[in-house]
């Protein structure tokens, strides 16, 4: 990110509506999940922001990168059509101007994938379309929690920059910051609520592993976990953990 010294009097500078709007916590409305119950913004939501915040003509997209993965085709086998199968790399840049001069740019990478496409032309465009908006996500996130960076902790909807020292004293700063989560490894955040439990899923988890030990099932707990929920165990959320508890409980 590159941006000008706040000192200096050319410097580019937020409306306080903006700064008031871009400190605020994102809307629960604008928030889903995805098959795997993770917390996300759509590429779309992220766009109609980024024009309400900053008008149109006030930020621009490069893409500086489009790499083609994989791609595989996969016979019928009966005579019929091929399924293919494509995954995407874009790397995209995010340019935000203030009264027609740069307040910053940033970028972000991600992957995108297609599977059991009809045809080779539909895997291409799915997927590097949804490589090119996850990368823009990726870079929206620099602008704060309304464009979703709040769900990085632990899918929670509460703010997390609260205050830019740029912009504030000291004394309007918080006493303290919300708890922090780990960031999670999957390409989509933790799952939100209305009001997020902290350490929910940590509890769940310690609750899961105990039940394993109980059942004798703490080695064999991984494999069975990915197999049922299609991911590893480490990426797995409360609901996951609970459901897998009970299971073993039940058994």
């Amino acid at each position: 990110m590159t941006t000008k010294n706040r000192h200096d009097p050319t410097a580019p500078r937020l409306t306080d509506a903006q700064l008031q709007w871009l400190l605020s916590p994102i809307h629960r409305a604008r928030v889903g999940t995805d098959g795997k119950g993770f917390a996300h913004v759509e590429a779309w939501d992220i766009r109609r922001h980024l024009i309400r915040a900053f008008g149109f003509g006030g930020y621009n997209t490069d893409l500086l990168a489009a790499t083609l993965v994989t791609e595989r085709e996969t016979p019928s086998g009966n005579g019929g059509r091929s399924r293919w199968t494509v995954v995407y790399r874009c790397a995209v840049r995010l340019t935000v101007t203030v009264a027609g001069t740069e307040l910053g740019h940033w970028h972000g990478i991600a992957t995108g994938d297609a599977t059991n496409q009809p045809s080779a032309a539909d895997a291409h465009d799915l997927a590097l379309k949804t490589a090119d908006s996850q990368a823009l996500k990726r870079a929206a996130i620099n602008l704060g929690d309304q464009f979703g960076l709040s769900l990085y902790n632990g899918g929670s909807l509460d703010p997390v920059v609260l205050r830019t020292l740029a912009h504030a004293t000291e004394r309007d700063l918080p006493a303290a910051d919300p708890p922090v989560q780990p960031e999670p490894q999957s390409p989509q955040q933790q799952p939100a609520s209305d009001k997020p439990k902290q350490g929910e899923r940590e509890t769940e988890y310690a609750a899961m592993m105990s039940a394993a030990a109980k059942a004798d099932f703490t080695d064999e707990l991984p494999e069975q976990f990915r197999t049922f929920f299609g991911h590893s165990i480490e990426e797995g959320t409360a609901d996951e953990y609970r459901t897998a508890r009970k299971c073993m409980e039940e058994n």
